[in-house]
């Protein structure tokens, strides 16, 4: 069954923690070179995917040709995370699922960003989100300054 190449987005399940946790690692080395190099190893990335992230976190994988090449997790209205693999970049898939994610947050979604993280930052901007909150990381694991953004639902018109 071939979905012609178009990506659609599902709940995550247990079965996919294991890509789950390949996709996070690989987008963070990928895309945040300024991070700490990563302790933790695939198993143990993929333990928490599944003990702790689809536990706490509505998730969600985006899926093109029977391939997870990306996820988002959110808690109450905090996105925690939005994941890609590397190399499906600037292809929409992120938009399907921030979509996906506010389509279930009537109420606005929050996320924390890196400073640093320009590309992202400028993503969540495009899709009508605010800066309203600024942090010297202390908030945060990697102790980098961070910033708060939020979307409201119709707050662009």
């Amino acid at each position: 069954m071939s979905d012609d190449g178009k990506p659609r987005i599902r709940f995550a399940e247990e079965a996919d923690t294991a890509v789950i946790a390949r996709i996070h690692m690989a987008s963070r080395s990928a895309t945040m070179p300024y991070l700490p190099p990563q302790k933790r190893d695939h198993e143990q990335v993929t333990r928490w995917a599944r003990d702790v992230l689809l536990k706490r976190c509505r998730t969600w994988v985006a899926v093109r040709d029977a391939e997870i090449v990306g996820y988002a997790a959110l808690d109450g209205d905090l996105l925690e995370h939005l994941y890609l693999r590397p190399d499906v970049r600037r292809q929409g898939i992120g938009t399907l699922l921030l979509d996906e994610v506010r389509r279930h947050s009537p109420d606005g979604v929050s996320l924390h960003v890196f400073q640093q993280n320009t590309d992202a930052r400028a993503f969540y901007e495009r899709h009508g989100f605010t800066v309203v909150d600024t942090n010297d990381g202390d908030r945060n694991m990697e102790n980098l300054p961070d910033l708060t953004l939020r979307w409201i639902p119709n707050s662009a018109g």
